[in-house]
């Protein structure tokens, strides 16, 4: 049995999140009441992340959703004496009803990467799945904020703004890819490395959420340490193919699930507290942007009731940041293009 100790621990992390707000008392009456939907609950990212959300003390209705197996994860979850009241739905007939009234969608549906197989057949299969889901969010909850965990996010993005472009409800501030777990391996690696207590390190990571679009900016993260360059081009690498080193861990029996769905608590979390009107809540998101000429770029983002209130920009870069910049502009332009392309077609 979970110790209600361990169980206060989780809740505290979860609600300090990454923006080190320290803890904070929330007792029901003070939180406003927010319904949060997970597609693709029933799923490696989603069963785990379902289990996060109803840990998160901000969520007061979850609502689960998978097009099989969605009832028993909902029933175990709702087992957990926390505030959300947890319903499970399964089949696209019930895809509306878990949508109504959606503050936060959390979209970790879609297929894992499998050894073998390319990006263009992740692609294929993915990039269907996030088109009819956002569709149906066009038409249940357009105003919520969208949390987009489906791969290749660089591609998804792009397909779910389309989407809601045709349906006439694309509000730029709403949408975002989430790349947290980026953020989060880049800490947990240099925490490492710099021989640094992990839970004070900070580091922005740019770019997009694939390979070498995934730009640490080390030159920024605190506390500051004295790494070489051999060390920080280790450290890019290993963030940039942390991905891969799950995979191949796992044998080809699965992909980060654990983790990700770890960053997607956290992101989701961020969200809900810049909804309740938490101030300087700062998280990087692949969203729409003018920080670069690509009309979407994932860059700190400061979040608040209406989601995005702030894309900031990247600040001051090293030599070998400069370089990575350059670098993965054509290949982040291809996938945002891809995308764009698959959604009209």
């Amino acid at each position: 049995m979970m110790k209600p100790s361990m169980l206060r621990s989780l809740h505290s992390a979860l609600s300090r999140g990454s923006s080190h707000l320290g803890r904070r008392s929330y007792s029901s009456e003070s939180v406003p009441e927010r319904k949060v939907a997970v597609l693709g609950a029933a799923g490696g990212i989603g069963q785990p992340l379902s289990l996060l959300m109803k840990l998160n003390p901000l969520v007061s209705s979850l609502s689960l959703y998978d097009i099989a197996g969605t009832p028993g994860v909902a029933a175990d979850v709702s087992h957990i004496n926390t505030r959300s009241e947890v319903a499970g739905y399964q089949g696209e007939e019930e895809l509306g009803k878990a949508l109504e009234g959606s503050d936060v969608v959390i979209i970790p549906a879609g297929v894992p990467r499998k050894p073998g197989m390319t990006r263009d057949d992740l692609f294929n299969i993915n990039a269907g799945i996030v088109k009819s889901l956002c569709s149906a969010i066009s038409k249940y909850c357009p105003n919520a904020l969208v949390n987009m965990i489906s791969n290749p996010v660089n591609s998804t993005v792009p397909i779910a703004a389309e989407v809601f472009k045709k349906a006439g409800t694309y509000d730029e501030k709403r949408l975002f890819g989430v790349t947290t777990l980026d953020v989060v391996r880049a800490k947990t690696f240099y925490a490492g490395k710099a021989k640094v207590p992990v839970a004070d390190v900070n580091v922005p990571v740019v770019g997009g959420h694939a390979g070498i679009t995934i730009l640490p900016l080390f030159s920024q993260a605190t506390p500051k340490a004295n790494l070489g360059d051999d060390d920080i081009k280790a450290l890019t690498k290993r963030t940039q193919d942390g991905g891969t080193e799950v995979v191949e861990a796992k044998a080809g029996k699965g992909s980060a699930t654990l983790s990700m769905a770890y960053a997607g608590a956290l992101f989701a979390d961020a969200c809900l507290k810049g909804l309740n009107g938490v101030p300087d809540v700062v998280e990087c998101s692949f969203v729409q942007s003018s920080v670069t000429e690509l009309p979407f770029f994932a860059s700190k983002v400061r979040l608040g009731k209406n989601g995005v209130e702030e894309v900031m920009g990247l600040g001051p870069l090293s030599d070998y940041e400069k370089q990575g910049l350059e670098s993965l502009l054509p290949e982040l332009k291809a996938s945002i293009e891809k995308g764009i392309k698959f959604a009209n077609q």
